[in-house]
């Protein structure tokens, strides 16, 4: 194990060398959170001014005002982030950081400006000519890899077919339920789901068209009718006999009996026989502990003299009696 000591000099020293604190951590093989643990605070906050002034003056320099200017035209003519970044040999997140939050486009703008440039580069007279030779609004979007909506704007509203925009509904064709013919065909071994399927509707529908006395199927089935139940006499204000009466229920629970106890021997629960008990006369849960579970009589002196022996304090709350926690309290 290394020693907590050795590990907090090379921690500063790595530091002060200019090693970031993530730099450290994963040199070290230590979390983060240790490292800014012997760190102190103030040097942590030193460190942070000095990088904020290095980056101000790096700012200043003559490459960084020409590379944020050119980002800036770039940006501004309408390219991308991506674009400006392939164009200038840098990351997105390069571009980004040289953009004021108010030069930045939002996301709609940007999606809008998008699809002009696209718009820019599709050929308006051959879409024409396509979409006049019979090709649809979603062909053409999948051949040049655009929106529908996109090829819609570029088609003359007069050239517009009608019923290309929005599709027709579509109307099924359903053939006349007739009784007879479904009656008929069934007396001559037709099946009902053949019935359902040939005029497009369900299979009651077509049960509803034959008379019960010509169905060879199964019989409907009926819900069994259970009885009513007899109303019960209700009994209110009756109290539970007990084989103790509440002078004794209360003797014995002053005595120190819990009233599971109580009701354990009667046959009812604790609930009944804390109802025979006054409200002054009911114990809380810490008295019933206490009650219940006496702590020893172990002093300070006997705890320690055991701790002196080598003894952990759950071995020595084992031995006491007591739990650790209050072996540690009495210590």
């Amino acid at each position: 194990m290394r020693d907590v000591k050795v590990l907090s000099v090379m921690i500063r020293r790595r530091y002060r060398e200019g090693a970031s604190i993530a730099v450290v951590a994963r040199e070290l093989g230590v979390s983060k959170t240790t490292v800014q643990r012997h760190v102190p605070m103030q040097e942590r906050r030193d460190a942070a001014a000095a990088a904020r002034q290095r980056h101000r003056n790096r700012a200043e320099e003559p490459y960084e005002k020409a590379l944020r200017t050119q980002v800036v035209r770039l940006y501004g003519s309408g390219m991308p982030q991506h674009r400006v970044a392939a164009t200038l040999g840098i990351s997105v997140e390069a571009v980004v950081a040289r953009l004021e939050p108010g030069q930045r486009r939002s996301r709609q703008e940007a999606a809008r400006l998008a699809d002009e440039q696209h718009g820019r580069l599709l050929p308006h007279d051959e879409i024409i000519t396509r979409y006049l030779e019979g090709a649809t609004m979603a062909q053409l979007g999948r051949l040049y890899g655009v929106h529908p909506s996109t090829i819609r704007r570029r088609i003359p509203d007069d050239l517009v077919r009608s019923g290309g925009s929005t599709p027709q509904p579509r109307t099924r064709s359903r053939r006349v339920l007739v009784d007879e013919e479904v009656r008929r065909r069934y007396l001559a071994g037709e099946s009902v789901d053949t019935f359902a399927c040939e005029f497009d509707v369900s299979t009651p529908t077509i049960r509803a068209r034959i008379l019960d006395a010509d169905w060879h199927g199964r019989p409907p089935r009926e819900r069994p009718t259970t009885p009513p139940r007899p109303a019960q006499p209700r009994t209110g204000g009756s109290r539970t006999v007990l084989p103790l009466s509440d002078e004794e229920i209360l003797a014995r629970y002053r005595a120190g009996q819990s009233a599971t106890a109580i009701g354990r021997e009667a046959g009812v629960g604790c609930r009944t026989i804390l109802r025979r008990i006054p409200e002054a006369e009911r114990r809380t849960h810490l008295q019933a502990q206490q009650l219940n579970r006496p702590a020893p009589d172990v002093g300070a002196d006997t705890i320690r003299a055991l701790r002196a022996r080598g003894l952990s304090w759950k071995a020595i709350a084992a031995e006491t009696g007591l739990s650790a926690k209050t072996v540690r309290a009495r210590a």
